[in-house]
């Protein structure tokens, strides 16, 4: 009687065959896996020399919660030790494959502190040696690592020798027996961590996939999403790690939200924190200029050095910053800021300035096709401030016109008594806004759409505007004037109208509304200054 033989490639689950029985037994092995265990420190104690940059092992971190972020233990030549990341700096042998080597002599029972110098490559000596009876199908099976190993010129070769750090053993072990049984006996954040380290340094899918599943159904904390987050490129990139690394991002990005209360904790993430945190949509932030402030202000923190703020400025934060929504006058500013590549500074300027030059189907058409997850550089975030446009003209008075756009979903939302503010413009050197209200009229006791010029509150200069308030209406959808006067303002002062359609709010939202066109309120504001 025959049966087929047992499925051993991808994720397996409980209803597939279990080879726990074989491991580690010589009957159901045809190979001898030498397991050389070595000390964490090379010679020279490299690790020691790092200094305070060094960071404690994942166990401290995850059971005190403290802010700490560990990285991985050093990679050794020939040896195979978990690659080591610092935010921001990149090592020559950090994607380094684990490597296995040989055993030419197929003895057993050699000493375990033998020590060849050929393989040490100045790492110290042996310090324990561990035979584990191996079956190279089912460790095939399960890892491209293995499979390679067995079938490139190995196949008759009967014992093979790793060389690990002693505190990746656990792990090694534990990854040994899944790809036999499928299941891990250890269930904390930490040891799993090691595992799925593990996994991805000898390509165990189904174990990364396992391991990430298990550690996304635990509560995530700041310290445990930063850990996530950290993880070597190697296993980042892999996709079983994609889900656990998208919930330790949104963990992030739902805690920070709100950008203005937590300032302080911002100013102290690490790089792939800080990352995850300004790639949402969803910040509620008062404008783009704010996150361009606090990008700045985290890379000289972080950054001392000029050299290296301006390489992660263009390498990794840049794209995270969208230039496009941000203020006239930041934009000037970025444009001579000394902490950017003046070619970065001069090309990201000119892009948002194009941009908001373009027509509003223009803009949604660029802001549908911008798909990239990380990096939605023409797609609005949440802002408490709506951005504009504003042509500023000197002569032969000095004038501005402000471009003030609405969805029909924000006008919705203020009803029915809130109110809109648009970002700051300047006219003659003073800063104004708009402001977009729902208003009660007292004489119909209907609410109504209305629209303000404000003044910001800086010192007591007072001059003179006229001003024009315009909106596009169907069906020429051209700029109709709706109100126009002229004002005296000192800081802190507004004038508008309260119901600037001289309509009921009903038929200002309504479908047959003459006043949105594609879902979109579009608004005009001409100032001068009157001589």
């Amino acid at each position: 009687m025959t049966s087929d033989p047992p499925r051993l490639s991808g994720f397996r689950t409980d209803s597939d065959s279990d080879f726990a029985f074989a491991f580690n037994d010589a009957n159901f092995s045809d190979r001898l896996l030498r397991i050389e265990i070595v000390p964490d420190v090379c010679k020279s104690d490299e690790a020691a020399e790092m200094g305070p940059n060094r960071k404690r092992r994942r166990e401290e971190i995850i059971m005190s919660q403290v802010d700490d972020v560990f990285t991985n233990r050093e990679e050794q030549i020939l040896c195979c030790n978990m690659p080591d990341r610092d935010d921001g700096v990149a090592h020559e042998n950090e994607d380094e494959e684990a490597v296995a080597m040989i055993e030419e002599s197929p003895s057993g029972e050699e000493a375990a502190d033998s020590n060849d110098s050929s393989w040490n490559m100045g790492c110290t000596a042996v310090h324990r040696v561990k035979n584990i009876h191996i079956s190279s199908p089912i460790l095939a099976a399960q890892s491209p690592f293995f499979y390679k190993l067995f079938s490139n010129g190995m196949r008759e070769q009967r014992h093979i020798t790793l060389r690990i750090n002693a505190s990746e053993e656990a792990a090694f072990m534990d990854l040994l027996n899944f790809m036999y049984s499928s299941s891990l006996t250890t269930t904390t954040p930490s040891a799993l961590l090691d595992v799925l380290m593990a996994a991805g340094k000898y390509e165990v899918a189904s174990c990364m996939r396992y391991c990430s599943q298990l550690l996304r159904s635990k509560p995530m904390t700041r310290e445990s999403a930063l850990l996530y987050l950290d993880l070597p490129s190697t296993v980042l990139m892999a996709d079983a790690v994609q889900p656990l690394t998208d919930a330790a991002k949104q963990f992030l990005v739902a805690r920070y939200k709100d950008i203005t209360k937590f300032q302080e904790e911002l100013l102290n993430l690490p790089l792939p924190g800080i990352e995850a945190v300004l790639s949402s949509d969803d910040l509620q932030v008062a404008s783009e200029d704010v996150i361009y402030d606090l990008v700045l202000k985290w890379a000289r923190a972080h950054y001392p050095m000029l050299e290296y703020r301006r390489d992660v400025l263009g390498t990794r934060l840049c794209r995270l910053i969208r230039f496009p929504y941000m203020t006239g006058r930041k934009l000037k500013k970025a444009l001579t800021c000394n902490d950017f590549n003046q070619e970065l500074a001069s090309k990201v300027v000119l892009e948002a300035l194009f941009f908001k030059a373009e027509a509003p189907y223009r803009k949604r058409t660029l802001a549908a096709e911008d798909l990239n997850p990380s990096c939605h550089r023409f797609i609005e975030r949440a802002y408490k401030y709506r951005p504009v446009k504003v042509v500023e003209f000197e002569l032969p008075r000095q004038q501005c016109v402000v471009y003030l756009d609405l969805k029909r979903e924000e006008c919705a939302h203020i009803f029915p008594a809130g109110r809109v503010y648009s970002q700051a413009f300047h006219l003659g050197g003073q800063g104004f806004f708009l402001s977009a209200h729902c208003n009660l009229e007292q004489q119909t006791n209907c609410h109504c759409f209305g629209l303000f010029l404000g003044m910001q509150e800086k010192g007591k200069v007072s001059f003179a505007v006229d001003y024009d308030f315009s909106a596009r209406l169907k069906p020429s959808e051209e700029y109709v004037s709706r109100y126009k006067g002229n004002y005296t303002f000192t800081g802190g002062k507004a004038v508008g109208y309260r119901n600037l359609f001289g309509v009921p709010w009903t038929a200002f939202m309504a479908e047959d509304s003459l006043y949105f066109i594609n879902g979109i309120l579009h608004l005009r504001a001409e100032l001068t200054i009157r001589k």
